[in-house]
């Protein structure tokens, strides 16, 4: 299913947090992550980041789309010029 993530962490868990959160999504920009994810790959991530952050301070929204739907996304201002191709 279609998957975006945002995450809001202390700066000592950044790092973790980004690391962990390419390995199954696309970066798009700061702390927005984006991409097609199975159930289980959503299941393991979600393990994974739960080990990286204290849950009384760090922040992580994750919007899942239905099979076969993608939401229609606009970009407004300077585009991202980073290539998002790199494994």
């Amino acid at each position: 299913m279609y998957t975006i993530l945002v995450y809001d962490t202390a700066v000592e868990r950044n790092a973790a947090v980004l690391r962990t959160c390419r390995k199954y999504l696309h970066h798009m920009q700061n702390s927005v992550f984006e991409g097609e994810l199975s159930q289980a790959q959503i299941v393991y991530l979600e393990s994974e980041l739960r080990h990286h952050i204290d849950p009384d301070y760090d922040h992580i929204l994750v919007y899942t789309f239905p099979p076969g739907t993608t939401p229609h996304r606009q970009a407004w201002g300077k585009p991202d010029d980073r290539p998002h191709n790199i494994l």
